[in-house]
């Protein structure tokens, strides 16, 4: 017979006296959304896994500790991919190039190869042009157009209210729009 799911909370609580279980369920539980959300901020699949496991060894710390999330358990653990994502980018600069040799391959699957390359270059620059807006911009267009969450949701994500998620939200997308069409801000 089965265990029923175990909540959140005391899913961390059992994390806090190094319970292997409990921290392997909140890894299961959460570790795609921050690979995921972390891949949306660099593109590179490599950078994304080694972040995502960064994340998780700092919740393993922190909660181990005695420190941790003040409101939110999963807007903690985005704060802490968010920060990551921040040194990632102040570590290598904000631009960084590839030669066509040491480029990844690929491969075309069963589509047009030029169109997935098309697809491709436009992914990496809706990148870019989300990388130059602020931090905040950039991770409220990432949650919620990338990663697919309520207004709701990432104000709890980022701890702030809705209207200011809506407001950031608003002037990311315009700022977006003129980076998109070639415009200064």
């Amino acid at each position: 017979m089965s265990r029923p799911p175990l909540d959140e909370a005391t899913l961390v609580q059992r994390a806090a006296t190094s319970d292997p279980e409990a921290i392997g369920a909140l890894y299961d539980m959460y570790a795609p959304k921050i690979y995921t959300y972390i891949y949306h901020r660099t593109s590179d699949p490599i950078a994304a896994e080694d972040l995502t496991g960064q994340v998780f060894l700092r919740m393993i710390e922190s909660v181990r500790a005695g420190r941790g999330w003040r409101t939110s358990f999963s807007g903690w653990l985005y704060r802490i991919a968010h920060n990551l994502v921040v040194d990632l980018y102040r570590k290598r600069g904000q631009v960084s190039y590839t030669t066509i040799e040491d480029a990844p391959n690929i491969p075309a699957g069963d589509g047009d190869p030029f169109k997935h390359a098309a697809a491709r270059l436009d992914s990496d620059v809706l990148l870019r042009a989300i990388n130059q807006l602020t931090e905040e911009q950039a991770q409220v267009v990432t949650l919620r157009f990338l990663e697919g969450y309520s207004i709701t949701e990432v104000a709890t994500i980022m701890d702030k209210t809705e209207g200011a998620i809506k407001a950031l939200q608003y002037r990311g997308v315009a700022s977006l729009r003129r980076i998109m069409n070639g415009r200064p801000s």
